[in-house]
């Protein structure tokens, strides 16, 4: 008996440990999340119109990518629907090709329409190999438009890299606890 409670706390507290480390991490990112909003609306003329009238948004505060022929990038950011938070999601990249170096950008990818956001979080969701992004730039928003239900927005943040395409990333999503 003693061996069965023994083993019942042990397990208890790994999944209390494995649940609140992983709601540190989810905070950071969720925090990371806001601070690259409110960035993104200050700087970039245009961007509100896509953050209020979007059916939903990821932001993707911390993207790293990098590869000199074979490359990857990486990131973790939360998803919104109708402005509000309703879970995480991951991003994966890998790509073969004409590129070198690495960077660190900000993504934000919006959705036009609810049936959009769906396929997003139903986890079929992946951007063909000749999608890319709108690098921000002043004002640069104010003429862009969705194509195939989506656009998508990148502000570099460190680092150069030789190569501006989305295409090819896969994303996983998980819904936020209630």
């Amino acid at each position: 008996m003693k061996i069965l409670k023994s083993i019942t706390f042990a397990t208890l507290l790994f999944l209390a440990v494995g649940v609140n480390a992983q709601s540190t991490k989810d905070k950071k990112i969720i925090k990371d999340s806001e601070k690259a909003k409110e960035k993104l609306m200050t700087m970039e003329v245009g961007l509100d119109q896509f953050f209020t009238n979007s059916a939903g948004y990821v932001i993707f505060p911390n993207v790293g990518k990098g590869g000199f022929i074979i490359g990857g990038a990486s990131g973790n950011g939360v998803v919104y629907e109708n402005g509000t938070m309703v879970g995480m999601a991951d991003l994966k990249k890998l790509s073969v090709g004409l590129q070198a170096g690495g960077q660190a950008i900000t993504e934000v990818i919006f959705f036009e329409t609810a049936d959009d956001l769906a396929e997003f979080k139903d986890g079929d969701f992946e951007f063909s190999a000749e999608a890319s992004a709108v690098a921000l730039k002043s004002g640069v928003s104010v003429n862009a438009k969705y194509r195939d239900g989506v656009a998508v927005f990148a502000l570099p943040k460190a680092g150069l890299m030789a190569d501006a395409s989305v295409g090819g990333q896969k994303f996983d999503y998980k819904p936020m606890m209630k």
